[in-house]
């Protein structure tokens, strides 16, 4: 894989990390950098780690992802984005945020499911280390970044349209599960 496959592939894998740390942080009014960090490196380890368990477990993992990955993933956005929707609509603090060890696992393993399943798909193509740590590398820089920007983005979002942005953010994560459960 030449630089810029790589680069797009890393970039596809963490567009729903983007989503749901752009949508999940609508609620925050002036997030510090250490926080903004703290969530940046946690998806970008359960992003880049299941790319790598994937890799490492590939004709293992090939069989079984199919069908079942994709529900999983549906179930764990369906949580993440239901939660803001209701939260957003009543109008309490209980929609879900990425302020919580519990919710920041939710929400990175529900966004890293493909990338365990582009794991596997690199080990069964014979790919190996050398050929797949730049991969592994761009996964987790990428992702990291994009979380910092879903993060900040969102935060200014939710100060200037409050609990409208929250209704919209869970839509959108709503609608990422259902498209990516029945693509």
């Amino acid at each position: 894989m030449n630089f810029w496959e790589t680069v797009l592939l890393a970039v596809g894998l963490c567009a729903d990390c983007f989503a749901v740390s752009l949508c999940s942080s609508v609620k925050l009014r002036n997030p510090d950098w250490k926080y903004i960090a703290y969530i940046a490196l946690a998806f970008a380890v359960i992003q880049a780690g299941l790319l790598l368990a994937g890799w490492a477990l590939g004709e293992l993992f090939a069989g079984m992802l199919g069908k079942a990955a994709r529900i999983v993933a549906f179930l764990l956005l369906l949580y993440v984005g239901g939660s803001m929707l209701l939260g957003g609509i009543r109008g309490k603090e209980e929609a879900l945020e990425l302020n919580s060890f519990l919710n920041v696992i939710l929400g990175g393993v529900a966004t890293s499911i493909d990338a365990l399943a582009v794991g596997a798909a690199q080990s069964i193509a014979g790919v190996d280390w050398a050929g797949f740590l730049p991969l592994f590398v761009a996964v987790f820089v990428i992702t990291a970044l994009s979380v910092v920007l879903g993060i900040s983005g969102g935060s200014g979002i939710g100060r200037r349209f409050g609990r409208w942005a929250e209704i919209f953010g869970g839509a959108v994560l709503l609608f990422i599960a259902f498209w990516n459960l029945f693509r």
